[in-house]
């Protein structure tokens, strides 16, 4: 009986497993396609003439609140004054 309860616990712990793998690998295959699609309309946006590092880096600016871009924007400008570039 005790075995019993052990092997259907394996089992059960098992299937767990399973289904938690088949999960994150739905997941990553829908991040890859994800990804293939920001490569994309970054391409997009060059072959229409516009400056894709800029783009990035206004949208990881854009994923930031303001109180921290200005922060960031603040010691950058000091920065660029202590070495002469402001």
């Amino acid at each position: 009986m005790a075995d019993e309860i052990t092997e259907t616990s394996q089992t059960v712990a098992a299937g767990q497993l399973r289904a938690l793998i088949e999960r994150i690998e739905r997941l990553e295959e829908e991040k890859k396609t994800i990804a293939d699609d920001i490569k994309d309309v970054y391409a997009e946006a060059k072959g229409t003439g516009f400056e894709v590092s800029a783009i990035r880096q206004l949208v990881r600016l854009r994923k930031k609140d303001q109180a921290e871009r200005h922060e960031e924007e603040t010691i950058l400008d000091l920065y660029k004054a202590a070495l002469g570039m402001a």
